[in-house]
């Protein structure tokens, strides 16, 4: 079975390493790459981490990518076009709840479209109930 890969996208390495330690304790069928800090491990985005990662983790399925601030968009975007692959969606939710929410979506075999909408609709999610 595939299922739609994710690619996590921080301006620091250390920030998706933890986020994809923590959806792994969840989600250990989901192919999730990781693309984070600059090509010298500096805070920034890279291009060709987030290309290379969109690669590895792409399937039939698609895959969603879940970035944290700034430049890193316009680096997905860059990249994005570079791989040329067109089954490939960015997901405009919180890096850690939308990576969360997307691995289990795509772990239950949910279409790509699935697993944007639901990572996307953490962004208005509550987490204190009164």
């Amino acid at each position: 079975m595939s299922y739609v890969g994710i690619v996590l996208i921080s301006h620091s390495v250390k920030v998706v390493e933890g986020i994809h330690e923590l959806v792994r304790q969840v989600e250990k069928n989901v192919p999730i790459e990781i693309a984070g800090g600059t090509d010298d491990l500096e805070i920034g985005t890279s291009v060709e981490k987030i290309q290379n990662a969109i690669e590895k983790a792409y399937s039939d399925k698609g895959v969603v990518i879940l970035f944290d601030l700034g430049s890193a968009i316009m680096n997905a975007e860059l990249a994005l076009e570079i791989t040329g692959y067109e089954n490939v969606k960015i997901a405009d939710a919180p890096l850690l709840e939308g990576s969360y929410v997307a691995a289990v979506e795509a772990g239950m075999g949910k279409t790509l479209e699935e697993v944007v909408k639901t990572a996307e609709e953490t962004r208005t999610s509550n987490k204190i109930h009164s």
